[in-house]
């Protein structure tokens, strides 16, 4: 009897120093035994936000396929894991801990600025690096393994506010205050517009409120244009109201206005402008080799949220060829100080279905925007 008791206690102290390490080979829950490079990241795949996410999925696929059929890294290939956070912080805290604990190396953060920002923290606590296509608020790369392929939240105001003030004369607005992105956008528009010293008429709108526009849209019907910093679903409503109210300002946006053309029809007459690295209709090499690649294995043309995704993934590849990563079960800490140390140097670019982009250790991406018009 006191030889099977010994024998239990034996086991259950196994079970538990295993527990303890994570499995072999791994540390603090991280698994390294991966036979491939494990990229993971998270992003709405189910409901209102669900064409970002799934946008971004579709291009990171993409990338992998095309990284993969090259002979990968070295001889090694890559994998690749997005989970449903459906744009939520909470959710995709909780897809980070699965993805981690599955050996996830690397990754590409999360694809709305506030789930990433809860991604962002648990990845700083594990020095995982993370490349993220597109949560552009600045919250989102405060730490120095965050970093990003998209616009930030400042720059897309900034610049708003100097293409508005200098081709329009009666400027209206509405945001989503809410919203982590539009009311980042919103920050540095008002700021931009204060020391532009132009003044203009500003609605609101939260995500207890968002279907129906009429108030907003009534109250800024003679505006010659209005900035609308927010998503491309409640934009699709206030080009409606718009038709309802017999506007006729130009609707300018930023990037989460991209996918704004599925929520429209033919009654919309609105210009409608956004802020965009990406322009499916380029003639660039690079671009209409990635559209060409997207609509054989779709069947449709990808938007920004697509290249952003292809981005992310092939910088990341980029950044891990140039820092000479040579191990398949590399910890995500020593990972990271390599991938850093590589995309941080003097002389590193990545061109891709964005354009041409370098990073500083800010995390931000330096590169040229597009404004694309709609309705022209």
């Amino acid at each position: 009897m006191k030889k099977t008791l010994s024998l239990v206690l034996v086991i259950a102290m196994s079970i538990l120093a295993l527990a303890g390490c994570g499995g072999e080979g791994s540390v603090d829950g991280y698994t390294a035994n991966n036979t491939e490079y494990f990229i993971g990241g998270t992003g709405p795949l189910t409901g209102d936000a669900s064409s970002y996410g799934i946008s971004v999925q579709n291009g990171a696929n993409i990338a992998i396929e095309e990284i993969n059929a090259a002979g990968g890294l070295n001889g090694v290939n890559f994998k690749f894991d997005i989970k449903d956070d459906q744009a939520a912080a909470d959710k995709a805290s909780t897809a980070y801990d699965q993805l981690f604990e599955a050996g996830m190396q690397i990754a590409i953060g999360s694809v709305t600025s506030g789930s990433c920002e809860a991604f962002a923290t648990k990845a700083a606590s594990d020095s995982l690096f993370f490349m993220t296509p597109s949560a552009s608020a600045e919250i989102c790369i405060a730490e120095p393994n965050a970093f990003r392929v998209c616009f930030g939240d400042p720059d897309q105001g900034i610049l708003a506010a100097q293409e508005l003030t200098a081709n329009y004369t009666n400027i209206g607005a509405i945001y989503d205050e809410s919203d982590t992105y539009s009311a980042g956008i919103y920050e540095a528009f008002e700021a931009e517009m204060a020391a532009l010293g132009v003044t203009y008429t500003v609605k609101t709108f939260n995500a207890e409120n968002n279907k129906d526009f009429s108030t907003q849209v009534e109250a800024l019907k003679d505006c010659d244009v209005i900035f609308l910093p927010i998503y491309y679903t409640e934009a699709g409503l206030i080009a409606k109201a718009c038709v309802a109210k017999g506007c006729d300002a130009v609707l300018f946006g930023c990037d989460g206005l991209d996918g704004i053309a599925g929520q429209i029809d033919e009654t919309v007459t609105n210009q409608i402008k956004y802020i965009t690295p990406f322009d499916v209709n380029s003639t660039d090499e690079t671009v209409a080799n990635f559209v060409t690649a997207y609509e054989a294995k779709y069947g449709v043309k990808p938007d920004q949220f697509a290249a952003d995704g292809y981005d992310a993934v092939m910088a990341i590849y980029e950044a891990m060829k140039a820092a000479g990563i040579n191990d398949v079960t590399i910890a995500p800490d020593a990972l990271c100080e390599a991938v850093v140390a590589a995309i941080t140097a003097e002389g590193f670019t990545y061109t891709g279905a964005t354009g041409t982009m370098s990073w500083d250790v800010s995390g931000a991406a330096t590169k040229v925007p597009v404004i694309i018009e709609l309705n022209k």
